[in-house]
């Protein structure tokens, strides 16, 4: 077999209405059985979970379906599998919790890579408790985070890294195995950010070397909330801000208030949608989901050769993405013309690549971009080669207008 994306957009009721997605950085389109698990988890018997009543009985079946899904989607183990509203609150939760255990004049080091989420929650409680914060530079000109920029910074007060899977912005994606052995040889712990790598390749935390690591199933098919996976035996020696009746369990002692199974139950169903893109028969999900993503992979970066190689061509485009190895996100600026006015130009076009920062401050104001970044072009599963023709005219069209 292989990779379907004709079958894959048959399942995107969204598309239907004919718009060319290059947002999914910002979040994907939702697939049918997504849809279709939500709905029947709201239309089933629910109720707080247990297991005497019918409903308890099924909020209890849709949690454990969660935690093992995601635990086999970042090859993590289930008891180590958080529920959060976003990756943000989660990033800040454990910041603060961490935090705790921290004195005066211990370090914390993060990048000027990263999307603030990975980066302001650490500065703050650092400084409410009077550590120090040092900064990871990538290359502007490359884009690259090579592990020397973080292994320069550590020193034995070092207590936390905070780096990037891939770079929302740009699409870099650091060597984090080397960076984890770095950060760990100092006696340091690694949070990683994979919410925008977790879109477009399989996140082994056990291989990258995170202590932590936070994704958001919105950007790959599912709900909009965040995931944080560790390992258990870390979570237990911690003590977050909780009720006093609610569990001390983990991952519960992390989980505030009654979880929306239904968001639970779609997060199940997109990460089984995606093992189902697996090009061969494979004997566990797992398997189906490495399978999965290594076609996305080849899908993915196909049609970001080809765009990168048409927009290349145009006189007057400048692309900022350019690390060896990267995610299919690509950022343009244009010569004399504000990346806001092409975002509204394809816009017009139903062609949808929003400009901005995104919330990646510190590297685009490291690119020399300001707060205002440039057009973001990002591609997900479901962009097919007529997108990329589109987006090409698109901005072969505005650059003459």
């Amino acid at each position: 077999m292989t990779y379907d994306v004709t079958a894959l957009r048959a399942q995107f009721p969204a598309l239907k209405a004919g718009i060319a997605h290059f947002d999914g950085p910002g979040g994907t389109q939702t697939p049918t059985p997504v849809i279709e698990a939500i709905a029947s988890a709201l239309t089933s018997p629910l109720s707080i979970r247990g297991t005497v009543a019918p409903g308890e009985i099924n909020a209890e079946r849709i949690v454990d379906d969660f935690r093992h899904a995601m635990a086999d989607l970042l090859n993590a183990d289930p008891a180590g599998i958080v529920f959060g509203r976003s990756a943000t609150q989660l990033t800040y939760d454990l910041a603060r919790t961490l935090a705790a255990q921290w004195t005066p004049g211990d370090e914390v080091i993060v990048s000027r890579l990263d999307h603030d989420a990975n980066i302001r929650p650490w500065i703050q409680a650092a400084e409410r408790v009077g550590a120090i914060v040092r900064w990871a530079e990538f290359d502007p000109a490359t884009g690259e985070l090579p592990p020397e920029a973080v292994g320069a910074l550590l020193t034995p007060r070092t207590r936390l890294v905070a780096v990037t899977g891939a770079s929302n912005l740009i699409g870099t994606r650091p060597d984090l195995p080397a960076i984890a052995s770095l950060v760990h040889e100092a006696g340091a712990l690694l949070h990683v950010d994979a919410v925008h790598l977790a879109a477009h390749a399989r996140v082994d935390v056990r291989h990258l070397g995170a202590d932590f690591a936070v994704c958001s199933p919105y950007k790959f098919f599912g709900p909009h909330h965040g995931v944080l996976a560790a390992d258990p035996a870390l979570l237990t020696t911690l003590r977050p801000d909780k009720l006093a009746p609610s569990s001390n369990a983990v991952p519960e002692r992390f989980e505030l208030g009654t979880l929306p199974y239904e968001a639970l139950a779609g997060t199940t169903a997109a990460v089984n949608f995606i093992a189902d893109l697996a090009p061969t028969p494979q004997d566990t999900r797992r398997a189906r989901l490495q399978a999965a993503y290594a076609a996305i992979e080849t899908h993915e970066n196909a049609l970001r050769q080809t765009a990168e190689a048409a927009l290349y061509a145009l006189d007057g485009v400048t692309t900022h993405s350019r690390a060896a190895h990267r995610t299919p996100t690509l950022l343009l600026t244009f010569r004399d013309r504000p990346a806001q006015a092409a975002y509204h130009h394809l816009a017009t076009l139903d062609i949808h690549a929003p400009a901005g920062s995104f919330y990646a401050l510190e590297a685009s104001h490291h690119l020399g971009l300001t707060d205002t970044g440039g057009l973001r072009v990002g591609l997900s599963p479901y962009n097919n080669t007529e997108d990329v023709e589109r987006l090409v005219t698109g901005v072969t069209e505005f650059l003459k207008s």
